[in-house]
């Protein structure tokens, strides 16, 4: 495959990876926690992955020929994010560091240590990404377009492999940085720290409410 679709890709993905959502909002959750930010970044890379192998098997197309199965799969990810962002208002997180447990003074989703949460924050984390609403447009609608089709090229199952592949590493590149900064400038600040998350938390619930209100338009 040519280096220019590839770069030209690269560079276009990082722009969408960079911009704050959903994933953002869970790894710097995860920092503030004082949970294992990459169990947290394998869990949304995992998801991508999914991603990828659907888009390699050619079933990605089917979804985007399929109205009605795109806009199951969208209201599903937006429900989701309503209802990962409610409970992180219930109960925003502060760090672990600082000996406090979230609001309610409950343990939980704002108390537990990193050892018990490991588990959860992985598949919650690949939950959040493979039904991530952006993670869909990414692999419909922007990934096909540097695809190269014509002339003596890999078969387009290769380059949407190898397109793939670089979204993850852009993905676990980025958000690893996001959840180490957050950790470490935040770690000491539990006002700080649980303002951050309640922004993160209205992020997702907004984001999912939008959407959800554009499909029941």
């Amino acid at each position: 495959m040519d280096t220019g679709p590839l770069i030209s890709f690269l560079a276009v993905d990082l722009l969408l990876v960079c911009v704050p959502g959903a994933d953002w909002a869970f790894v710097i959750a995860a920092g503030v926690r004082g949970r294992s930010v990459p169990r947290a970044v394998a869990g949304l890379v995992a998801g991508y992955a999914l991603h990828t192998a659907l888009a390699v098997a050619g079933l990605a197309v089917l979804v985007a020929s399929s109205p009605a199965l795109l806009t199951v799969l969208t209201v599903a990810g937006a429900a989701y994010l309503v209802w990962l962002g409610w409970s992180v208002l219930r109960r925003p997180a502060v760090p672990v560091e600082a000996g406090e447990t979230g609001e309610t003074g409950e343990t939980g989703e704002a108390g537990e240590t990193a050892a018990g949460t490991e588990g959860p924050d992985f598949w919650r984390g690949a939950a959040i990404s493979g039904l991530n609403p952006k993670g869909l447009l990414l692999y419909l609608s922007v990934l096909p377009q540097f695809l190269v089709t014509r002339g003596d090229h890999a078969p387009v199952a290769a380059q949407t492999a190898v397109l793939g592949a670089l979204h993850m590493a852009a993905c676990a590149a980025v958000y690893l940085a996001v959840g180490t900064l957050a950790r470490r400038l935040l770690s000491a600040r539990p006002r700080a720290a649980r303002a951050v998350t309640r922004t993160s938390g209205a992020a997702m619930l907004g984001i999912g409410a939008l959407l959800l209100a554009q499909h029941a338009l």
